[in-house]
C-alpha cells in the first residue's frame, strides 16, 4: 500500500464516513484508501488535482463525492467531466450495483481512471475519453448524469441533453456561487430538488441540485 496512507488518512476516512452515516465493508474501505494512494502517487507526475495532501484528498475528493450517495439511484450513471474519476469512482465503490461511465476529454486523467479501475477491480466502471459533444449515449440515454466541476448549470444541461433519458435527471454538485447560475438555466429545465451537503473536514457550503426537464414529470409541479 502507498506510503502516503498514514494512520491519519485512514482515521479521517473512517470518521468522515461515520459522520455521513455511510457503512462500508472491509473491501470497500480498502478500495477507498487505495484510491487515495493512487491519486497521490499519480498526482506527483501528472498533476491530476491541486490537492496535494492525502488527508485533504480524503476530505475534498472522497468524502465530497460520498456525500451525494443518498441521492443517487442504482440506474446507470454518467459522470461528465469526471477528471480523475470523481465522484464516479467513489460512488461505484460505495454502490457495487451501480454502473458508472466516466467521461472526460483529458487523456492523462482518463489513463488514471483506467489504471484505478484495473487496480481496484471495479467491473462496474467504464472510463471513456471523449468530448461530451461527441459522445453517444446508449439507446434511451442515461437515467442520471452527474457533474462535480464540469460547467455552469446552463452549460451542464445543454451540453449533455442528448445523453439524458427523457425522464432522466441531472445531478449538479455545486458550491455557494450556484445561485448566480440559476437565472441562466433554460426554461425547459426545472430544479426538482436542492440539498445542502455537509462534507466532513471541509469548510464552505456545498449543494446538490437535481434538475429535470420541465415537462418530463408534470405531476410533480
Amino acid at each position: 500500500m502507498s506510503d502516503a496512507l498514514t494512520p491519519q488518512v485512514a482515521t479521517r476516512l473512517d470518521a468522515g464516513l461515520a459522520e455521513l452515516d455511510i457503512v462500508v465493508d472491509v473491501d470497500q474501505r480498502e478500495r477507498l484508501l487505495r484510491l487515495v494512494g493512487l491519486l497521490h502517487k499519480w498526482n506527483r507526475a501528472y498533476n491530476l488535482t491541486a490537492i496535494r495532501s492525502p488527508e485533504e484528498m480524503v476530505a475534498r475528493h472522497l468524502l465530497d463525492s460520498a456525500a451525494v450517495l443518498p441521492f443517487v439511484s442504482r440506474a446507470p450513471l454518467l459522470d461528465v467531466g469526471a477528471g480523475p474519476g470523481l465522484p464516479g469512482l467513489v460512488l461505484a465503490i460505495l454502490e457495487p450495483a451501480l454502473g458508472v461511465t466516466l467521461l472526460d476529454s483529458n487523456g492523462k486523467k482518463v489513463r488514471f481512471q483506467r489504471q484505478a479501475v484495473m487496480e481496484l477491480g471495479l467491473d462496474n466502471v467504464t472510463p471513456v475519453q471523449a468530448r461530451v459533444e461527441a459522445f453517444d449515449a446508449p439507446p434511451g440515454g442515461f437515467a442520471q448524469v452527474i457533474s462535480r466541476a464540469f460547467a455552469s448549470l446552463a452549460d451542464f444541461t445543454s451540453l449533455t441533453e442528448h445523453l439524458v433519458a427523457i425522464d432522466g435527471r441531472w445531478l449538479a454538485m455545486k458550491g455557494p456561487a450556484v445561485d448566480d447560475e440559476l437565472a441562466d438555466l433554460d426554461p425547459g429545465m426545472t430544479i426538482r430538488e436542492r440539498h445542502a451537503l455537509t462534507v466532513p473536514f471541509t469548510a464552505g457550503e456545498r449543494a446538490l441540485l437535481i434538475i429535470e426537464r420541465t415537462d418530463s414529470n408534470p405531476g410533480r409541479h
